[in-house]
């Protein structure tokens, strides 16, 4: 649930009086602002996506994320009615797979995807009712994206509950933003099979 990850904030990075949320503030615009959030989004499929998919770096770190000053901003970009017009970053994204997701939520919308923050509270519920307190003995691999600063699970104690409740857990760490499988496939792949050939 939200409560737990306010809970993990690095509060380093996020002092509580400037950033209550840290880096999860823009979970709150949905909850507050969700018609807004979705309207603006959806005014521009192409540019919303273009403008989100965005690679990570190391200039970045320690620094806070853009996600920490949404309700501040008034809303995503600013307080636009419509993302702004950015070059695609083909780091991340290619155009044919761009085209792909604009094509989807052109279709579909961003009510969905969009909904995923609204529900907090059902997620934190169902988590109660997990066979064995949620604890998992099965191997597990988690990949960790060095510059995913939303995620931060490198520096931060996000990454720390589930180490607690994996006692078969491998992290491997690659240089890549939040987009991870997008911006490096090639290292994510070879992660997965060399876990995969050690089971």
């Amino acid at each position: 649930g939200l409560d737990t990850l306010v809970e993990l904030v690095d509060r380093n990075v996020y002092p509580l009086a400037e950033f209550p949320a840290g880096q999860w503030d823009y979970m709150f615009f949905y909850q507050e602002n969700f018609d807004r959030a979705t309207t603006v989004f959806a005014a521009n499929p192409r540019r919303t996506l273009t403008a989100l998919f965005r690679a990570g770096g190391a200039e970045q770190r320690g620094l806070p994320t853009f996600t920490a000053s949404v309700r501040a901003e008034g809303g995503w970009f600013g307080g636009l009615d419509e993302a702004p017009a950015m070059p695609l970053d083909t780091r991340v994204i290619s155009e044919a797979d761009l085209e792909v997701y604009v094509d989807s939520v052109s279709r579909n919308g961003f009510f969905g995807p969009d909904a995923y923050y609204m529900n907090h509270e059902a997620n934190a519920e169902f988590s109660k009712q997990a066979r064995h307190n949620g604890n998992i003995d099965l191997p597990v691999l988690f990949l960790a994206a060095r510059y995913d600063y939303v995620c931060e699970t490198v520096d931060s104690r996000l990454a720390e509950p589930m180490r607690k409740q994996c006692s078969n857990l491998t992290e491997v760490t690659i240089d890549g933003g939040h987009w991870l499988a997008q911006e490096k496939p090639q290292e994510v792949n070879t992660a997965l099979k060399d876990w995969l050939l050690k089971l």
